[in-house]
């Protein structure tokens, strides 16, 4: 065991953990504040039922010796899992780092979802998720399985968190249907100082999610740190640049997208490339997701957030491009294309497709069977109303100076304004 690689997994843990509250904030600022809270709650429950579906069964299924599609059950409720070694750090630590990936991929589907989807349904499809979905995937690529054995790269997760969320959140998506506001009228950000902050607390975070993933405080993780700064650097002037050129404003909720699609692009090849590759890798990144963002606007898949084109296109095209500028004498693993390897680029997009085969195909049926026991879709009225208040009952901003006592639906009197029914507010101010 080594002490100082120890150490630094500890520190990269608690950073990747600090990302999901910080997907909260980048998701919560782009909804309308009737909805800022459920979006922000989406997220933080995350931590909890996704982390425990990890503990309980989850780990055994990704990392466990299984087969090449997924792993047994014999580290089931932590057996085995304790301070015996695993590599130079301790083998709980490990479960612990993994468990906070399981985490925030679970919760990056909710930006396709927001505004519309029943909460108690959500967290049943989450913890399902991560363990019928997530794992499998996960011990393909790093618990052994067959894209391990092919020689699949992904240093950090292109394919099994970003690729792996956004098939997910397609379907979800599609299977739910647009708001019903959708089209229809503007659906504006409601705080996009939220979105920056949330934008700026991922990429600290980012620095263990890459750094972190080489277990162990050496030069590999220092590959990996750098490139996770240099990547995102060379997105957001792209991206920036192609705002001024297309409308001539440089908004502040695309640079905050720049950053996030530099950094999941970066993620699959962080240990792998040099740092100018990572600077090229950013650049050429922010094309094909910003235009694919523009695409999606204009069609009537109402992916709230724009998951598919930050996560899935940033993540297949990092994904690919680690194929092409992977170099062994970088990290001595494997060449990319570039370097006498064309075959590294056919692996690549073998786990591309294999990933959004397996996601959609185990999505699609999560859902439909959660759509047996009840609905998952909120009612026309609760959408209208917001979330925050039919599905937890508070609201993210107070009115006027006095409480807001909110009423169950049933015991609105009859004739009165649902709204009305709905927000009673108690002090000075108009309700």
């Amino acid at each position: 065991m080594n002490n100082s690689d120890t150490a630094w997994v500890l520190v990269a843990t608690a950073l990747v953990l600090l990302m999901t509250p910080a997907l909260g904030f980048f998701y919560g600022g782009l909804v309308r504040r009737k909805n800022a809270l459920n979006t922000m709650m989406m997220s933080v429950c995350a931590l909890g039922f996704v982390g425990l579906g990890w503990a309980l069964v989850g780990y055994s299924l990704a990392f466990g010796r299984g087969n090449a599609w997924i792993g047994d059950l014999s580290m089931t409720l932590l057996r085995g899992v304790g301070l015996e070694t695993h590599g130079t750090i301790p083998h709980l630590l490990f479960f612990a780092f993994q468990g906070t990936f399981a985490i925030i991929t679970a919760a990056l589907i909710s930006g396709a979802i927001v505004e519309r989807m029943r909460f108690g349904p959500y967290l049943a499809f989450l913890t399902l998720w991560g363990l019928f979905v997530y794992a499998p995937i996960a011990h393909w690529v790093w618990g052994g399985g067959w894209l391990a054995r092919l020689g699949a790269l992904d240093f950090a997760g292109g394919t099994v968190v970003h690729v792996n969320a956004a098939a997910a959140a397609l379907v979800v998506a599609l299977l739910l249907r647009p708001r019903k506001d959708y089209a229809r009228r503007a659906i504006l950000p409601h705080n996009v100082p939220f979105t920056l902050l949330g934008a700026g607390l991922l990429w600290f975070g980012w620095f263990g999610f890459n750094g972190g993933s080489a277990l162990a405080a050496n030069g590999i993780a220092t590959l990996a740190f750098v490139n996770t700064m240099l990547a995102p650097i060379a997105t957001l002037v792209v991206w920036t640049l192609l705002d001024l050129s297309r409308t001539g404003r440089a908004t502040a909720v695309g640079a905050a997208t720049a950053i996030v699609v530099g950094l999941v692009a970066v993620t699959p090849a962080a240990g792998f490339v040099s740092p100018i590759s990572a600077i090229l890798l950013g650049a050429v990144a922010a094309a094909p997701s910003y235009f694919a963002l523009l695409w999606r606007a204009g069609t009537r898949v109402d992916d709230s957030l724009d998951v598919v084109a930050a996560h899935g296109v940033g993540g297949t095209v990092g994904a690919l491009l680690t194929g092409v500028l992977a170099q062994k004498s970088w990290n001595g693993v494997a060449d990319g294309l570039l370097f006498g390897n064309p075959r590294q680029l056919a692996i690549q997009a073998a786990a591309v497709l294999g990933t959004i085969a397996f996601s959609a195909a185990g999505t699609f049926a999560i859902v439909k069977v959660l759509g047996l026991a009840g609905p998952v879709r909120a009612t026309a009225r609760d959408e209208g109303l917001g979330l925050d208040v039919t599905q937890h009952g508070e609201e993210a901003y107070s009115r006027g100076e006095g409480a807001i006592l909110v009423l169950h639906e049933a015991s609105a009197p009859r004739g009165l304004p649902v709204a009305a029914a709905t927000f009673v507010e108690t002090g000075a101010g108009s309700p």
